[in-house]
């Protein structure tokens, strides 16, 4: 393992768009596991843009990362409720929707879900 590793997202290893055109993940391999930036454009909503690739109900991934900018509302399948945006930490268990709020994009850096998140069966 190198002392000092820099990459870009600009140039990852891996990038899966969302539906309708409403953002994307760039994910990089990294030797301690995956690690994506998000792109959650206005009008962006789980249920409609990630979740037909998920075949499921609500967003099953388990997430720990940074919120770079933007703001996005997280409603878990049991009713809480929460607002996320720049400058903030954000851990979110499974069982959950999500969707941008405002008119500008939420860029979400995520250490934690983002390996097989909105990635076809």
């Amino acid at each position: 393992m190198a002392g000092i590793v820099r990459r870009s997202f600009d140039s990852a290893d891996e990038t899966r768009p969302f539906a309708d055109g409403k953002g994307r993940m760039d994910l990089l391999s990294t030797d301690h596991g995956p690690v994506g930036r998000a792109v959650f454009e206005p009008g962006w909503r789980w249920s409609e843009h990630v979740g037909p690739i998920a075949g499921t109900d609500s967003c099953q991934a388990s997430h720990a990362g940074y919120v770079v900018g933007g703001r996005m509302r997280v409603v878990m399948d049991d009713g809480e409720e929460g607002e996320v945006g720049p400058g903030d930490f954000m851990q979110i268990a499974p069982g959950h929707d999500a969707w941008v709020l405002g008119d500008e994009p939420c860029v979400v850096v995520d250490w934690v879900g983002f390996g097989d998140y909105a990635r076809a069966g």
